[in-house]
């Protein structure tokens, strides 16, 4: 617990900023929602020719896993809160949709007579006796979908548009509780205050307060009139802050992407401080972004002006090249393809090299008498091998490691982030995929095997840019080459060291790191 609170009161301006930009982004969301939802039961409330299909639709929407949506979103609508918003808003549709529907279609038919036996035309019925009486229900759909909103918005940090999510997953990467309880616990609590304002408005705004011949007091109709002034207000700031967004960029603004682990986020603020520090751009921070693809192709879209990739990634995975070991060749042909293909240059590597390797624990290696990879080959039906989604995936990984190596392990587990360490600390792997430069292989003290075939290709890392932006800020490429060559495979280790296993602010080591080099005072 102590812990914990070292970290909130360290680290409190980040969680407040996360904080505003998930209350923004789940309002935002359901409001909108509730837009499209609303008149969308009551049309299908008087078609039934409708319901079924508009009904099984949104049912359809619900059933497709979150992240799948989110990920088929992307090449569309690019990353940031655009998808974010979108995906949620999909999901919240069917309660509100529903709920209205079957609130609409479930009044008492004498009710209905009896309106229309005093002479009320369809639109006075509607708006004097059908949603009043359906109120109740349809505020339960809103109540239901924006508890959900709250949830769903955490995978929001997977696409780079912020929100409490941004500390789960870099928690998760890091292996770090304090990261993850600081962005769960608001979270929670987030949507207990939602759950229990919006039922107030449902209670305060329901004509079941009349039930039973009770009538409405001064008390309680001035407060009835109060929670829906502070509704309308609520609703015209959602609209202030729609029109003045405060994610927009001005004119001296470039934004930086990451990846989703804990180098490529401590390398995105080592680059954004530099900017800074270097000229008068201001940078934004879209950390987190997710795998190679997701970053990569928000780089081609526009929607990051760069970020650092590492050439056998580029070479493998984006050229889709077959692995090979002549770092020139693979420098070479990265930096030519990149400018043909997609108009984005390739600056000079850093200096370290982030190959992927493959690591066990010390009692592994000494029973099977593992040094290299064909060691672990030998004995690989007798091992559990655990490794991202995208190591398993790519021909640079597990399956060219196959191919090259004749490995043939007992199962294959997928297991993203940091918890491929707590996985083969707790025994539930054997062997692990690494990238040589990770801090946490000298935390849980594994043995890191030699590729004694040269299978994975060089990854030098490098910044890769958007050639629009370097003409639109000339200066900024010279700025960038301020760091190249000057970053080893030792120094990179001790920073990420610093970050995954001390528990420093990522941010913290981007500026010591400068300020060692001296590009930062």
């Amino acid at each position: 617990m102590n812990e914990l609170m070292s970290y909130v009161s360290a680290n409190y301006e980040q969680i407040l900023d996360l904080l505003w930009q998930h209350i923004y982004l789940t309002f935002f969301s359901v409001f909108v929602a509730a837009v499209i939802g609303v008149p969308l039961g009551i049309l299908i409330s008087r078609s039934k020719a409708l319901s079924k299909p508009v009904i099984g639709f949104a049912n359809v929407v619900q059933a497709v896993p979150s992240l799948a949506l989110l990920g088929f979103l992307i090449p569309f609508i690019g990353i940031g809160s655009t998808p974010a918003i979108v995906m949620v808003v999909l999901y919240s549709l069917l309660p509100i949709v529903k709920n209205t529907y079957t609130g609409l279609t479930n009044i008492d038919k004498d009710i209905l007579e009896a309106a229309r036996g005093i002479g009320l035309t369809n639109g006075q019925m509607m708006t004097k006796v059908q949603l009043p009486l359906a109120m109740p229900v349809i505020m339960a759909g809103v109540r239901i979908s924006a508890v959900t909103a709250v949830g769903l918005m955490t995978i929001a940090a997977f696409v780079g548009a912020g929100g409490l999510g941004f500390l789960v997953f870099s928690g998760v990467s890091s292996v770090d509780n304090n990261m993850i309880l600081a962005g769960a616990i608001p979270a929670c609590i987030l949507a207990l205050l939602i759950d229990y304002a919006v039922g107030k408005i449902e209670k305060n705004i329901s004509y079941t307060n009349k039930k039973y011949g009770s009538t409405i007091t001064d008390g309680k109709r001035k407060r009835r009139n109060i929670t829906i002034a502070a509704a309308s207000v609520l609703i015209l700031v959602i609209a202030v802050v729609l029109i003045v967004n405060p994610f927009s960029k001005n004119e001296k603004t470039i934004s930086i992407g990451s990846k989703n682990y804990t180098e490529q986020i401590l390398l995105g603020h080592i680059f954004a401080e530099l900017i800074e520090a270097q000229t008068d751009i201001k940078v934004e921070r879209d950390l987190n972004l997710g795998g190679t693809q997701v970053a990569f192709l928000a780089l081609t879209n526009d929607e990051i002006d760069l970020y650092i990739e590492y050439t056998g990634t580029l070479f493998v995975d984006v050229l889709d090249q077959p692995p090979i070991s002549d770092q020139e060749k693979v420098y070479n042909t990265v930096k030519t393809e990149l400018m043909g293909k997609y108009d984005v240059e390739t600056l000079d590597p850093l200096g370290f090299n982030n190959t992927y390797t493959l690591a066990v624990r010390g009692d592994t290696a000494e029973q099977y008498n593992l040094e290299t990879f064909s060691d672990l080959a030998a004995v690989s039906d007798q091992l559990r091998v655990g490794g991202t989604i995208e190591f398993l995936n790519r021909e640079d990984g597990l399956k060219g490691l196959i191919e090259t190596y004749g490995m043939n392990f007992q199962s294959t587990n997928a297991v993203n982030g940091g918890l491929r360490y707590n996985a083969i600390n707790n025994d539930e792997v054997d062997v692990i995929s690494a990238f040589a430069t990770d801090g946490l292989l000298e935390e849980f003290k594994l043995t890191v095997l030699k590729d004694d075939q040269s299978f994975f290709p060089p990854y030098y890392a490098v910044p890769i840019v958007r050639s629009e932006t370097l003409k639109q800020y000339p200066e900024l490429k010279e700025v960038l080459n301020l760091l190249a060559g000057k970053m080893t495979d030792d120094k990179m280790r001790e920073l990420n060291f610093r970050v995954d296993s001390l528990k420093e602010s990522p941010q913290d080591v981007a500026r010591d790191f400068l300020k060692e080099e001296g590009l930062l005072n």
